[in-house]
């Protein structure tokens, strides 16, 4: 895993939708759990909430503890 995706993760905003301006990190597992359903944007912003789907679905939030703080 690249350290620079989960530093991206607590850094950028979704650019769009209903939870436009919120931390990638801070999207509610239901919208990611959509996007899975129905496909994730391409580009960046699809791989971070990918990554950020992965991350909830195997319990890893704790990965992203430290680097909010930082």
């Amino acid at each position: 895993m690249d350290k620079n995706i989960l530093l991206d993760l607590v850094s950028k905003k979704m650019p769009f939708g209903k939870y436009k301006d919120r931390l990638i990190c801070d999207v509610p597992e239901h919208y990611l759990i959509w996007f899975k359903r129905n496909g994730f944007p391409k580009g960046k912003l699809g791989m971070w909430l990918e990554t950020m789907y992965e991350i909830r679905v195997n319990g890893l939030e704790y990965l992203l503890d430290p680097l909010k703080k930082s």
